[in-house]
């Protein structure tokens, strides 16, 4: 008589510890598995918005330089606001050092009772026009341009951002602890060539199944500290506490920033000039390192003109600001960057590290990847659940014989 006996070996128990965090994994990755495809498809298209705008509307954004000088940015200005009409203030003027560049004339005006994006925007608009001739080359509406849709999907899922922002903050949030407990699940338990391969190396030879879990896995890691910064700096934006942290911790204080007040003063004497002209004349030498300068006209009776420089060719961070009496053209204070501290430096270069143009091109091109990398985390990871699901459900019902029945 024969006796055949179960010899299959029991793998040893996961702690409780490593237990919670597979749980928490799984069912956060599956919970916010669409939002984060979303966030990610989305920001990946953003990267290179500019780069593509500037090509797909160069008539409209780029000029033949001419041997003459500028025309006043007040007559700029009066040109611009007939071609976007009397009712739509301009709110924003964005001029050029680059002699190429036609200078933008920008409207705006939000909703923030609508539930959507298209409600919460009335108009969001700009007037490009020639600054040696005076000539509108063309305009552009901002709501209904596909990166700025691409862009608001991103931002808040297309819905008004005080109902979006939050679901789209703890998307992110989640995805931070989904890149914290991976970790943890991708980490080892030995050292060894045969972990190591399976920890760093795609086995492109294998079955699909391995493929797929390896692109998980192992792309995972790769992108990890990358994703974290691109997800961190997401959730400046969403979070007053999160934004109050950054500060405080680049800071090493929580003494908030220091807060230029000043105010026009409307003069019982008419000045000569115009005051916008004046005030811009006055700021391009003391701005002469910058390719970009912005203009905020005045937009109530104390309100002031502020015009401001920026280095980069695409950044943000780094501005120096000086503040004009709307009527009068004179200075009245500065705000220069190398006076702001550490906490206001990191947060204004929030949005520059967030889309990777603080690093130039190479930034740009990481910053794609890894949210191509991102947006296929939830896509990988589900296939890997659906199929642990299947195998479950198709594995064989093992039949335990009675003494009697496994004697031959």
């Amino acid at each position: 008589m024969i006796k055949r006996k179960d010899k299959a070996k029991k793998k040893p128990a996961k702690s409780l510890f490593r237990t919670v965090v597979d749980k928490l994994h799984l069912w956060l990755g599956l919970g916010s598995g669409i939002i984060v495809l979303i966030i990610s498809i989305t920001g990946c298209l953003y990267v290179f918005q500019k780069d593509i705008t500037e090509m797909v509307y160069k008539q409209t954004m780029f000029v033949t330089p001419q041997e003459k000088p500028v025309l006043p940015l007040s007559v700029l200005q009066a040109k611009a606001q007939v071609a976007i009409g009397a009712d739509k203030p301009i709110v924003n003027i964005t001029t050029y050092k680059d002699p190429e560049r036609a200078w933008e004339f920008m409207t705006y005006k939000g909703n923030d009772t609508a539930l959507t994006y298209f409600g919460s925007l009335e108009y969001f608009e700009s007037a490009f026009v020639n600054p040696y001739t005076g000539v509108v080359t063309g305009k552009l509406d901002y709501k209904y341009n596909f990166f700025n849709i691409v862009k608001f999907i991103h931002w808040s899922l297309l819905l008004n951002t005080a109902y979006g922002q939050p679901i789209v903050g703890w998307g992110t949030f989640i995805f931070v602890i989904l890149l914290i407990t991976g970790l943890i699940m991708w980490w080892p338990k030995r050292w060894t060539k045969a972990t190591r391969d399976q920890s760093f190396k795609i086995k492109w030879k294998a079955s699909f199944k391995r493929v797929n879990y390896d692109l998980h896995n192992v792309l995972g890691f790769y992108s990890l500290l990358i994703a974290l910064v691109i997800a961190l700096t997401g959730m400046t934006w969403a979070f007053t506490w999160f934004q109050a942290t950054v500060y405080v911790v680049a800071n090493g204080s929580t003494t908030p920033p220091k807060e230029l007040k000043v105010e026009s003063v409307k003069p019982s004497v008419a000045v000569t000039g115009n005051p916008l002209d004046i005030a811009y004349s006055q700021a391009l030498p003391v701005l002469k390192d910058a390719r970009r300068i912005f203009v905020y006209p005045a937009s109530f009776p104390a309100g002031v003109n502020t015009i401001g420089g920026l280095k980069g060719k695409e950044t943000y961070y780094g501005a120096d600001e000086l503040h004009f009496d709307q009527y009068t053209g004179k200075l009245l204070g500065r705000r220069n960057d190398q006076h702001k501290n550490r906490g206001e430096r990191l947060l204004e270069m929030n949005y520059d590290i967030h889309v990777g143009a603080i690093g130039g091109w190479p930034g740009k091109i990481l910053a794609f990847i890894i949210s191509l990398i991102c947006a296929s985390l939830p896509v990988t990871g589900f296939y890997v659940w659906w199929g642990k699901q299947k195998k479950s459900k198709n594995k064989p019902v093992k039949v335990r014989l009675t003494h009697a029945e496994s004697t031959l």
